[in-house]
């Protein structure tokens, strides 16, 4: 149940967003609407600064955009980074204070903690970052329904790593209404974020 600090913010920021009375249609989400839907998944991995991170607590309240890729990444992962913060930039304050933003990464043989701190940091400092072993990271995307594709054992030097390019908010509700897959720009989650965070 929200809390009645959280349930006053929400209020305020439904005349923020302009949401604030009946007359006004909420539209539609732009995202992809899952069936069913996604529940937010329960994983514990490590952040950049090495401290564990129970993503289900953790972010418990908070409209939390789930995203597994990689540093080394050439389009989706640096893409995908780069609108949400410009979207976070945009949104009123009030919508971004209830707003996380959580990169696992599938790479933890180069994504060290420092590389990925300082990869994250280009995009926004507030993102967070995490890791674990090899067999952690598979757990936590087959917790939060992703297909995890086969292990490559052979890898070195400059090498690709298959991974899911979903973008996945988990509202308040601890459910995902909508996803979002390469394709989506910045102006789309501007649209959906404050819906996200006022109607679950």
């Amino acid at each position: 149940m929200r809390s009645l600090a959280t349930a006053i913010s929400l209020i305020a920021l439904l005349t923020i967003v302009g949401f604030g009375s009946a007359a006004h249609a909420q539209p539609p989400l732009h995202g992809l609407a899952p069936t069913p839907l996604p529940a937010k998944p329960d994983f514990t991995l490590t952040t950049t600064g090495g401290r564990p991170f129970s993503f289900a607590a953790a972010t418990h309240g908070k409209l939390t955009y789930l995203y597994f890729g990689y540093t080394h990444c050439r389009d989706a992962c640096p893409t995908t980074m780069s609108d949400i913060a410009a979207a976070l930039r945009r949104v009123p304050a009030g919508v971004r204070r209830h707003v996380e933003v959580v990169f696992v990464t599938v790479d933890p043989q180069r994504d060290t903690k420092r590389v990925l701190r300082a990869w994250l940091n280009r995009f926004d400092h507030a993102f967070i970052g995490l890791t674990g072993s090899e067999r952690e990271i598979r757990a936590a995307e087959q917790a939060a329904g992703i297909a995890v594709p086969p292990s490559d054992k052979n890898r070195s030097g400059n090498y690709a790593v298959q991974h899911s390019s979903l973008l996945i908010p988990y509202s308040l509700d601890n459910y995902a209404h909508v996803v979002y897959t390469q394709g989506f720009h910045t102006s789309d989650y501007i649209h959906d974020m404050p819906l996200l965070l006022l109607r679950y």
